[in-house]
């Protein structure tokens, strides 16, 4: 916890960027019957019934100092899901920075053998050369950014139903740009010394 908080308190350092991911899981739900549109005096119906359409995994990163987010969905989330989007972080997305400091939850996919499996052993080299990983706390996951990225996409991209991944990530791309636009960053207010103060019942007894 301590480790995470600490990678928070640094200031903005445009070379060593703070970026955090996370995945979350989603259900395709197609209707069953078509939506009536709202018309004068009428609002939308929707029949309550729909019918399942698998599911995909959604991707996050985030900076919050920067006021930047990546999302998108794929249909798995395998360690080589997990080592592509980690390559488009450092070569597209951050070309420029010589290491991206890297804050996610500790999933068996969120390490580097992923990219080994992923890619020839001199690209996966070249790319964990760039990386400094801070895994959360198990039960830590609250201390991931990401996820309050996740509870904002989830109020304000998710709340309806979405029947395909193509869709989906139109969605996705929609909600990116306009946030990104605003260029909403995020206030983290809690440091080590509230843990040590506030969480004091986690920390070793003596």
């Amino acid at each position: 916890m301590e480790d995470v908080l600490a990678v928070y308190a640094r200031p903005y350092d445009p070379a060593r960027p703070v970026v955090c991911m996370d995945e979350k899981p989603f259900q395709f739900l197609g209707e069953v019957r078509d939506p009536l549109p709202a018309r004068p005096g009428r609002d939308a119906r929707q029949d309550s019934e729909y019918v399942r359409r698998g599911t995909c995994s959604i991707f996050v990163f985030t900076d919050p100092l920067r006021g930047w987010r990546r999302v998108h969905a794929l249909a798995q989330r395998t360690k080589l899901d997990w080592a592509g989007q980690v390559k488009q972080l450092l070569t597209v997305d951050y070309p420029d920075a010589g290491t991206v400091v890297l804050v996610m939850d500790n999933l068996n996919t969120h390490t580097i053998a992923s990219l080994y499996d992923a890619f020839p052993p001199a690209e996966a080299f070249a790319l964990a050369q760039r990386l400094e990983i801070h895994h959360t706390p198990k039960h830590g996951s609250w201390l991931n950014i990401a996820e309050i990225e996740l509870s904002a996409l989830s109020r304000q991209c998710l709340d309806r139903r979405i029947s395909d991944l193509d869709t989906l990530n139109t969605e996705l791309a929609a909600w990116q740009h306009a946030t990104n636009t605003n260029q909403r960053g995020v206030d983290w207010q809690f440091t080590t010394h509230d843990a040590r103060t506030r969480l004091r019942h986690l920390y070793p007894k003596g």
